[in-house]
């Protein structure tokens, strides 16, 4: 007897797989419709001025939304998903987030597709709703006799029966794939407006890159100025203090020969503390597996470091080994300085063309980027690599960083 199911029961399989994403875009028009009223309410709010701190996050709520429905329905279209490249809203002074909320295209976008989705959704959901009892009574009928004719007209050798997808029912695959067509046209971008954003997500990247640079090189030259040339010029006075006593005083010049040898010394170390700040020998030496343990070992905090993917001996690029060393060197100070933690742990993970970063520790939290910590330093180092940054510091804790860079292996 044959197991292949009836082209009736494989319309209403079909059917029923494309009702289903309708029916969830009934209750997604629903909270479109909620939103756009709370969208409103917020622009006026925020016209009031009183209402400028929930812009931010009410733009937060509307990106998770937008989000959700674009992955869906590059699910039902078995397209591939991309994440949209938002801009951030996670640091920067109030008027700073509430003007990248009003100059990002992408949240005027989500916005409009709000009140459209909350019509269509509910057009498209009821009108399957519908066609159901029609399908089931027209198809019901045709496709039985329709399959009997089949078989009596197949062939001795077995010849498969016509794929039959029935006449009403085979509308609703239809409408659930023009609804993810029109959520993907009208949630994503057109190719010049991605452009125009990457290139603007660049350039403010960039920017970052080139003020933390300066600022690098203003720390050598002040670590040189106040440190190494300070001791220099002590040790230049020292040796011709030690040349005039030399003749009358050849003991105290000794002394004084002595004491530049000990400035000497001082000034060689001085300037290997500036030089590891710029790039640790323990880097080169030992690579990153190696300088991760150094770190960890030095902290005075318990950390347990999880290196996957950087022992076997494959090296990273020079730049990306200095940007993951410098983030958990930085991370790490800040853990044992600030957060009052009794662990921490590092996990680095290495898969092909990414490597991940992540520190965090079990202290109080309240990590903030304005206050100076170093955040800003590790969150634009990242992005001067075309690296994320994502800092979830809580009151009260946890605190974690998690960091991705393109490693091109």
């Amino acid at each position: 007897m044959s197991t292949t199911p009836t082209p009736l029961t494989l319309a209403i399989r079909r059917s029923w797989d494309a009702s289903r994403y309708l029916f969830i875009g009934i209750a997604i028009a629903l909270l479109a419709y909620v939103g756009t009223f709370l969208v409103v309410a917020v622009l006026l709010f925020a016209a009031a001025i009183i209402g400028l701190p929930a812009l931010p996050e009410a733009a937060k709520v509307l990106r998770r939304f937008a989000e959700f429905e674009r992955r869906r329905a590059a699910a039902r279209l078995g397209v591939p998903f991309t994440p949209t490249p938002y801009p951030s809203l996670d640091r920067g002074e109030l008027s700073e987030r509430v003007r990248r909320v009003l100059t990002d295209p992408t949240v005027w976008r989500d916005a409009l597709w709000l009140p459209i989705q909350a019509l269509m959704g509910n057009v498209l959901g009821y009108l399957t709703m519908v066609l159901w009892p029609v399908g089931l009574l027209v198809d019901g009928a045709a496709l039985s006799v329709v399959h009997l004719l089949d078989r009596r007209s197949a062939d001795k050798y077995g010849t498969p029966h016509p794929v039959r997808q029935g006449w009403v029912l085979r509308w609703h695959p239809v409408l659930a794939d023009l609804s993810a067509s029109w959520t993907l046209s009208l949630l994503t971008s057109s190719p010049s407006t991605a452009l125009a954003d990457r290139i603007a997500q660049l350039t403010e990247s960039r920017a970052g890159a080139v003020e933390a640079h300066g600022a690098e090189l203003r720390r050598i030259e002040r670590d040189l100025h106040d440190g190494a040339q300070a001791r220099i010029v002590a040790l230049s006075m020292r040796i011709g203090l030690a040349k005039q006593l030399l003749d009358r005083d050849p003991a105290a010049a000794r002394i004084r020969l002595d004491e530049a040898q000990d400035g000497a010394e001082e000034a060689l170390a001085e300037l290997r503390h500036v030089v590891r700040g710029i790039h640790p020998p323990v880097l080169t030496d030992r690579g990153l597996a190696g300088a991760v343990r150094a770190l960890a070992a030095d902290v005075g905090v318990p950390v347990t470091a999880e290196l996957d993917g950087v022992e076997d001996g494959r090296r990273l690029p020079a730049a990306i080994e200095a940007a993951a060393y410098f983030v958990i060197a930085e991370a790490l100070t800040n853990i044992s300085k600030h957060s009052g933690a009794t662990a921490a742990t590092v996990r680095i993970d290495r898969t092909p063309g990414t490597l991940r970063v992540a520190i965090g520790d079990d202290g109080h939290g309240g990590a903030d980027e304005r206050a100076g910590s170093g955040l800003v330093g590790i969150r634009r180092r990242i992005a001067a690599l075309d690296g994320t940054t994502r800092i979830n510091s809580p009151t009260g804790g946890p605190t974690e960083i998690e960091v991705e860079l393109p490693c091109g292996s």
